[in-house]
């Protein structure tokens, strides 16, 4: 805009020339391709995080497309183990010189309340437990700050660390590396390739907008394009 602002003032000769021609603009970013793991990749990697500190963390990351610091915020009182639901209330953010806070999502779609997959509200069962032992085993050392995720003192984990285990653990699950965010793009195109739609993908994940949901729903379109051929030739031709 400014520019075009000096270019038609230069040729109304209200000024000698255009100086913004003299300045580079700014590189846009861009943004990068998801990765979404696929169904057999996503069981190899949860089957390395068996036995691993917070194995439960990779199986929300996957299953429910948590945003990292949705996850890192999760609180016991968020989640109903009885009935099967957990509540988005909080992301936990650290702040320089501050350290880690809590803040409510920025969004009122990210505050959101989810069913649990049966074998998840089974993992995260088996995290309390192992975490009651932990609280057991630290004493008085123990902060409790009610986290599902934590430190083995119950302190919010780092989101550098919390980087870094992922990466581990893909690693020692023989993969490829990707991005944390796109554990979040596998639990969006797991959801739309069974058939989810996607107004209700949008509503799980907690996307602001419905084109979120989309432009992910076009990285999926070609295999739903070649299911809906295959099944309209079983249809048809049996």
């Amino acid at each position: 805009m400014l520019h075009r602002a000096l270019k038609i003032a230069m040729q109304r000769e209200r000024v000698a020339r255009n100086v913004a021609t003299l300045v580079d603009p700014p590189k846009q970013r861009r943004a990068e391709t998801p990765m979404p793991l696929d169904v057999a990749e996503c069981r190899k990697v949860l089957a390395a995080a068996e036995g691993r500190r917070n194995a439960a963390r990779w199986t929300v990351a996957l299953a429910l497309g948590l945003r990292q610091s949705e996850a890192l915020g999760l609180q016991w009182r968020d989640i109903d183990l009885e009935v099967g639901k957990l509540s988005v209330r909080r992301g936990l953010h650290r702040v320089d010189g501050k350290g880690p806070m809590f803040e409510e999502p920025k969004t009122p779609r990210s505050r959101r309340t989810v069913a649990l997959p049966g074998p998840l509200t089974v993992a995260l069962r088996k995290q309390h437990e192992t975490q009651d032992f932990e609280r057991m085993v630290a004493g008085s050392d123990w902060q409790d700050f009610g986290l599902v995720f934590a430190q083995p003192n119950g302190r919010p984990l780092d989101k550098h660390s919390d980087y870094e285990a992922w990466t581990r653990l893909l690693a020692d699950a023989g993969f490829r590396h990707i991005r944390l965010h796109d554990g979040r793009h596998t639990a969006a195109t797991l959801l739309l390739t069974a058939g989810v739609h996607p107004r209700v993908v949008m509503e799980l994940l907690g996307h602001s907008q419905m084109r979120t949901t989309t432009d992910i729903y076009s990285h999926v379109m070609p295999a739903l394009a070649q299911e809906a051929a295959d099944r309209m030739g079983t249809t048809l031709w049996g």
